[in-house]
């Protein structure tokens, strides 16, 4: 199968794991050896990134801070950043050219002292999948995959993100797969 890298996995109402209940994942992954990565870019927690700063003992900027997302239920007490790539850092995975991963705590350190990108999101944990895995949930239409948007990532509501998603390529996601048939 194609790397699906770069782009977005939209669980259908078909999707069996609640905890992915119209939950969008932007793959940062995806190989067929290693399986695939991604977070979850819609599911906002109470919590802010002050609060991850404050607990690893970083000085917090003056400035209100986003919110730390829920990036999937794997190693959720990791944190990745999922930014864009006018920003440099040492360590980071490019998943495409415009977007960059990174777990390297340097850019907090940089954020603290007023130097950040342009656009990131912070999430605990990860959307993971063995070799395979992925490309059977797919098979069963748990999820629709289609091209990533860093503006559906980075400028649309948390709470329309699901459908919007979709609805770029003229998909009505809440009625996926009513029509029954076959080709």
């Amino acid at each position: 199968m194609k790397s699906l890298q770069g782009n977005f996995l939209i669980a259908t109402p078909h999707m069996p794991d609640p905890r992915f209940f119209k939950k969008v994942v932007y793959l940062c992954g995806h190989s067929d050896d290693e399986g695939a990565m991604g977070l979850m870019i819609n599911h906002p927690t109470s919590h802010t990134l002050a609060e991850v700063m404050e607990g690893l003992g970083i000085e917090v900027p003056e400035r209100t801070l986003p919110s730390v997302y829920l990036g999937g239920p794997m190693e959720m007490e990791a944190g990745f950043f999922l930014f864009s790539s006018d920003f440099e850092c040492c360590n980071y995975l490019e998943v495409t050219e415009n977007l960059r991963l990174t777990s390297d705590v340097e850019i907090l350190k940089a954020i603290s002292g007023g130097r950040q990108p342009e656009r990131y999101i912070f999430t605990l944990g990860y959307a993971g999948w063995g070799p395979g895995q992925l490309e059977n949930e797919l098979a069963d239409d748990g999820w629709l995959a289609l091209p990533g948007d860093e503006d559906v990532i980075f400028n649309t509501p948390d709470h329309r993100k699901w459908e919007e998603a979709a609805r770029r390529l003229g998909i009505d996601i809440a009625t996926f797969g009513n029509v029954v048939g076959s080709a």
